[in-house]
């Protein structure tokens, strides 16, 4: 059985929403973490302060795990051997709350339950009174399991190899700690920071959304330009973990915070025209400590005002899901593009869409540069540059 057996070595997996596993690793490049991209997120090998600090500081990821165990059964009975043989007290304390996940593809044990069921029982063993609830099916990026006084173990058997993980974020990354009023068909935290990092924006120019609704991305942004770390604020499951050094995250913490600008540097407006989405937009930055960085105003996009020096206009407008708003939407669409090309000459512009044909109403020249998925929806992250000439 492989196991991270080392005090001060893990094999970590940061989970990401599909398609972001490479903005992903050029932040944990930029955290002098050497990694290596896989479908569903990125692996690396480090200490558990590199664990720490992935979880303080990734904007696009949605959950950090701990490689525990991995190791071949096919029989139920050398799946209990080597569940015995799981450090399983260095992840949990006497008295807490654990959750299963397990999942099972192409393999002789495909019973998820009875699995649970066995490293349920190896834990007990291990762990005084340790309570047991049991996992929804869900997926890595679900919300379901998101509860802060649980110990969450993901368990994955393929082609009868299982590969036992601990999770290490608790509540998912997304959750920063500030959103907590949102509009209609609200942006997660890390696809909003996708947005920006997609468009190679990091707080040197202007940034500006005309339809920004409770203001995710805008306070991604500010909290980027002025190099707050997006997990300084909230815990973490494993600051629960017993082998961990308390002062080593108090230090970690510190540092992000002596490192932070007193102010953006660079000039953050919003608009929208439901005076109810900026007041939440108002309310959600003021506790992300970023209420002075963005101005925000309550107007249409035909009331977007002429700005220099150039810089990034960044929104997630409706993509039409419901029948009705076609004819609605290629006019909001059109009138975007019209209205950034009169007005802001120079800038870019970056776009959370689900629709090519919407896109076109824009008459903009769009580079692809990632798809991933919102609330289930297929999407891309797409951008393109100002002065754009349509062909006569």
């Amino acid at each position: 059985m492989k196991s991270s057996t080392q005090p001060n070595q893990h094999t970590a997996f940061a989970v990401t929403a599909p398609g972001l596993e490479p903005l992903c690793a050029a932040e944990l490049k930029g955290l002098e973490v050497r990694c290596r991209v896989e479908d569903g997120g990125v692996q690396w090998s480090g200490s558990l302060e590199s664990v720490a600090r992935a979880n303080l500081w990734l904007r696009t990821a949605s959950r950090v795990l701990v490689r525990v165990a991995e190791f071949r059964a096919t029989a139920f009975y050398e799946l209990e051997l080597h569940a015995k043989r799981i450090a399983w007290d260095r992840y949990v304390r006497a008295g807490s709350t654990v959750e299963f996940r397990v999942t099972c593809r192409k393999s002789k044990l495909y019973h998820s339950d009875a699995v649970a069921q066995r490293f349920s029982q190896a834990i007990e063993r291990r762990v005084p009174d340790v309570r047991i609830v049991n996992a929804k099916t869900v997926q890595d990026d679900d919300d379901a399991t998101d509860n802060s006084d649980r110990q969450l173990f993901v368990v994955r058997f393929l082609h009868d190899v299982c590969t036992v993980s601990v999770d290490s974020s608790g509540a998912l990354l997304h959750r920063r700690g500030y959103r907590q009023q949102v509009a209609k068909a609200p942006l997660r935290e890390t696809l909003a920071a996708a947005i920006l990092l997609g468009a190679d924006w990091n707080g040197d120019v202007p940034l500006s959304d005309p339809m920004c609704g409770s203001g995710t991305i805008l306070i991604e942004g500010a909290r980027l330009a002025r190099l707050i770390a997006p997990g300084r604020d909230r815990s973490f499951a494993f600051l629960r973990w017993p082998e961990v050094d308390q002062q080593m995250w108090t230090k970690l913490v510190d540092q992000a915070r002596a490192g932070e600008l007193p102010s953006s540097p660079v000039e953050i407006v919003g608009a929208d025209r439901d005076a109810g989405a900026i007041d939440a937009a108002r309310a959600n930055a003021e506790r992300a400590g970023v209420a002075e960085e963005i101005e925000f105003r309550v107007e249409p996009i035909s009331a977007l005002s002429h700005a220099e020096p150039p810089g990034l206009i960044a929104s997630n407008p409706p993509y039409g899901v419901r029948l009705g708003e076609s004819d609605e939407l290629r006019n909001l669409y059109a009138q975007l593009g019209n209205v950034v090309r009169r007005q802001r000459p120079g800038w870019s512009l970056a776009l959370l869409s689900a629709d090519k044909r919407l896109e076109q109403q824009t008459r903009f020249a769009f580079e692809e540069k990632l798809r991933t998925r919102n609330g289930g929806i297929p999407v891309r992250i797409v951008t393109a540059r100002m002065p754009y000439s349509p062909n006569p």
